[in-house]
């Protein structure tokens, strides 16, 4: 049995943080980051039957065209990724009664629509990535025993390319879902991987008042190549969603619209535009 320490509910018989029960939840899920997010989603739907939030995790769940979909915001962050993964995983394989997990086990199918800076000149604002990888660079997955999920190659490569001081921790790398892959991908999105921070500022090589570890860090992630493989963009949360997804069992996939080139110094005159067209995009791939 799982204690009430490790397993918090609430009073109600809800999973702490994100307040749902099992009902709550669909099998195909859409991850966002921002809470005002969900409902430029939901209000495609043809029908809502669920709505709750409580702190960033705001969650609905409803119908469109014939197929039962959750949409939860996670906030930002490989934290908040720990959070609602974790919690989402236990709403559908561990029995809250008698606290304890499920001898069968539910995969649940996950796509975050995030937004993000792409670091190469050729991937331009308005442009979609799908990431075919996770570089995780912010630790927070080496808390898990990862080597079975982990590509070691990568990583290490990574780690020679760019000259990695270990002291920020061990850089990590993780596939997503080649079934969701062949289902969301068409001829218009680019592909390759995706580098997850653990912060937006120094994390991610922006400069204000502070000096960084590796002010050539961006360059050099900009330069790299495995197999053809080139980091495509930089956010914060689709390595730790690939990572937990693949210890659990479940489908993850990261699309992202980019709303700014690093390498150009140029941002998306209408960001909003490119981001509903990616709703748009993934909510067809769901139902087809």
């Amino acid at each position: 049995m799982i204690a009430s320490s490790e397993l918090i509910l609430n009073p109600d018989g809800s999973v702490y943080h994100l307040n749902l029960k099992p009902e709550h939840i669909a099998s195909d899920i859409i991850f966002v980051g921002d809470p005002d997010r969900v409902e430029k989603i939901t209000r495609f739907f043809d029908s809502i039957e669920f709505s709750t939030q409580k702190r960033e995790f705001k969650t609905q769940t409803g119908n469109y065209k014939g197929k039962r979909i959750t949409v939860i915001s996670t906030g930002i962050g490989p934290d908040n990724i720990d959070i609602v993964l974790n919690e989402l995983d236990v709403l559908v394989n561990i029995d809250l009664e008698n606290r304890l997990p499920k001898n069968n086990l539910t995969s649940l199918n996950i796509v975050r629509i995030g937004t993000s800076g792409s670091i190469q000149a050729d991937i331009p604002v308005d442009s979609f990535v799908l990431s075919k990888w996770g570089l995780g660079l912010d630790n927070m997955l080496r808390s898990y025993l990862i080597e079975d999920i982990s590509n070691t190659e990568i990583t290490d490569h990574f780690i020679k390319h760019t000259g990695w001081d270990l002291n920020k921790g061990k850089p990590y790398v993780t596939q997503c879902s080649e079934k969701l892959e062949q289902k969301f991908d068409s001829k218009d999105i680019h592909k390759g991987i995706t580098a997850t921070a653990g912060g937006f500022y120094g994390p991610q090589g922006r400069i204000l008042r502070l000096n960084i570890q590796d002010e050539n860090l961006n360059a050099k992630m900009d330069a790299f190549n495995f197999g053809g493989n080139r980091i495509t963009n930089l956010e914060m949360e689709t390595a730790a969603i690939y990572g937990l997804g693949k210890l659990l069992g479940h489908e993850c996939l990261s699309l992202n619209a980019i709303i700014a080139n690093r390498a150009s110094g140029t941002f998306s005159e209408n960001p909003e535009k490119v981001i509903n067209e990616l709703i748009h995009y993934t909510l067809k791939k769901f139902i087809e």
